[in-house]
């Protein structure tokens, strides 16, 4: 694992910017995807902006504006929200082991988004204990105001956005899975790691082409885990090279 460099002048709180401006980029156009999307559905401005600011998970937002648009009982609501969010289940706890006893860590655990837990299960190794918390609410806090901003912008000037350059339309709806691509990119630098990532793509576009998308991620997710450690059980000494 690549270990990063800690200079005397270090500032996890820079650090955790400069981390957390992919997710800036990428967040931006899909949170002004939302929130031209919920004004559609009829929530105002100042509705749509709370729903990014305390739901703050992507598809979850949009699943629960157009459960609410299509008149859905609210318990159906509240519960396919939580159900869609229930892999932070998962991820909590992962990111938990790296913050000690520190329970400063607790509330920032809202921003734990799916592109968020990536960046620190990588980088929260190679941080001092000291430098976490500031590192992870950083990296964290930007990413929040970038989807909160998005949002809003989306919601006031969305239409305004699409009308005026129709090609925005068109790109929107490819922001998040670009976003994910720049975040996996860098961990193809190994054989284990690009076969692994290359397997688990290709059987998620077979599945889709095939006319199975619902089950594209689950078994692409478990090929992925299958090959990685079937080559790190045959290549034990190449998983971090």
């Amino acid at each position: 694992m690549n270990t990063l460099t800690i200079t005397p002048d270090f500032s996890p709180w820079r650090q955790g910017l400069k981390d957390a401006l992919p997710l800036f980029g990428g967040y931006i156009p899909v949170a002004i995807s939302f929130g031209l999307i919920s004004i559609q559905a009829g929530f105002s401005v100042f509705e749509t902006i709370l729903i990014s600011t305390f739901i703050y998970a992507g598809a979850s937002q949009f699943l629960f504006v157009a459960m609410v648009a299509s008149g859905a009982p609210l318990p159906l609501v509240v519960l396919m929200t939580l159900l869609i969010n229930a892999r932070h289940m998962v991820y909590a706890p992962n990111i938990a082991r790296y913050m000690g006893s520190d329970k400063r860590w607790l509330p920032l655990m809202h921003g734990l988004t799916d592109q968020v837990f990536a960046l620190a299960l990588v980088r929260l190794p190679q941080l001092p204990k000291a430098h976490r918390i500031a590192w992870y609410t950083s990296l964290g806090l930007l990413a929040w105001f970038s989807w909160i901003g998005g949002t809003a912008l989306g919601a006031v000037a969305g239409d305004t956005l699409t009308q005026r350059w129709p090609l925005v339309n068109e790109a929107l709806p490819f922001a998040l899975p670009a976003l994910f691509a720049v975040l996996v990119a860098p961990r193809c630098n190994s054989m284990l790691w690009t076969t692994t990532l290359i397997t688990a793509a290709a059987l998620s576009m077979l599945c889709k082409i095939a006319g199975y998308p619902n089950a594209a991620i689950p078994l692409a997710a478990l090929a992925g885990v299958v090959v990685f450690y079937a080559i790190k059980a045959i290549q034990p000494g190449d998983s971090q090279k």
